[in-house]
């Protein structure tokens, strides 16, 4: 659980920095970090317990905060990160460990 959580606040912060680099090393990350996981521990299942960890620190993110403050901007960047990150998962949730 630790690991998709990092991997999810990893990709929020980074995929802003120096566009687009910072969003296709976000989608990299994210797909060899939940890869790996079905890799080290040879478990379809934690795969999919890391990818909705994800998905739950990635969403939270593109919602407002205390002071209305966006870290996933409604901007291409920020829909791209939401789109091609949960594609990214269904990848490296499929894929044979």
């Amino acid at each position: 659980m630790f690991l998709g959580a990092a991997l999810g606040a990893a990709s929020v912060f980074i995929h802003a920095s120096v566009p687009p680099f910072g969003l296709i090393l976000s989608i990299t990350a994210t797909f060899t970090g939940i890869w790996s996981i079905g890799r080290m521990w040879g478990r379809r299942s934690l795969k999919v317990v890391a990818s909705f960890i994800w998905t739950v620190v990635v969403l939270r993110a593109s919602f407002p905060g205390a002071s209305d403050e966006y870290l996933i901007a409604a901007n291409s960047v920020g829909i791209s990160l939401i789109n091609m990150g949960f594609i990214v998962l269904l990848i490296a949730i499929l894929l044979p460990n």
